[in-house]
């Protein structure tokens, strides 16, 4: 039975093999465990494997998690991946490093407002809608370098890229097409704003297909802690 240090040294495996595979360097594309749902004795576990990016989906169930483990672990890097009500902002604000899913300005504009002075400035990334459909939350390709300059000028935040989560359940091809649309607006990004270094995108089962179009940051979650358990 493998243990969650054995699966995460498999995903870092699959992520340099992915780079070779794309003539990228391994180190420039970083693992975020997705721990959401999952007890802390599994942060803990990924933790003392080396692992320091844990990504949460869900505002209360982070904001136990990080109250009781930052102190022992000050180093974890706590970001926010999941949907963001924007009566919620303040515990996001108050707690992780990174929030991965901005795609309101309302939203963005609390963050700031709520981040505490003693912090550095949150690190954000926009979440793009890349395959529109109108169930998928996240800002229309078309609408994204707009939202970038509305975001740029706020105090407290740090605009680092874009997350986007690709369509499910399509053929390679069309896949690689929505892929290859978000890279190529990530690099328009890049030009803008000197602070942009990070694209998200990549999850258990299609990481290597990100690494090839350019994801700089993957999000890992069952492939390391197994299924999720959705009655929490």
């Amino acid at each position: 039975m493998t243990t969650i240090t054995d699966r995460l040294a498999i995903a870092q495996h699959r992520i340099s093999l992915a780079a070779q595979n794309a003539s990228r360097r391994a180190e420039d594309i970083q693992l975020l465990a997705v721990s959401k749902t999952k007890p802390n004795e599994y942060i803990i576990e990924a933790y003392q494997a080396g692992q320091r990016r844990f990504g949460e989906n869900y505002v209360q169930e982070g904001e136990m998690k990080i109250n009781s483990l930052s102190q022992e672990y000050p180093d974890i890097e706590w970001h926010f991946i999941g949907p963001l009500q924007s009566n919620k902002t303040k515990v996001v604000a108050s707690l992780f490093d990174w929030m991965h899913t901005v795609d309101r300005e309302k939203v963005a504009k609390r963050l700031s407002e709520q981040r505490p002075d003693n912090m550095p400035p949150l690190n954000i990334c926009i979440q793009v809608n890349i395959s529109n459909e109108p169930s998928k939350s996240g800002v229309a390709a078309t609408e994204v370098l707009a939202m970038a300059n509305s975001l740029a000028v706020l105090p407290n935040l740090v605009l680092r890229g874009l997350m986007a989560i690709p369509s499910a359940d399509v053929d390679e091809q069309t896949a690689s097409q929505e892929l290859a649309a978000l890279h190529n607006l990530y690099l328009q990004l890049a030009q803008r704003f000197d602070t942009v270094d990070t694209l998200s995108v990549g999850m258990s089962n299609d990481l290597e297909l990100a690494v090839d179009h350019g994801s700089t940051m993957v999000r890992i979650g069952s492939a390391i802690f197994g299924e999720r358990n959705y009655t929490v």
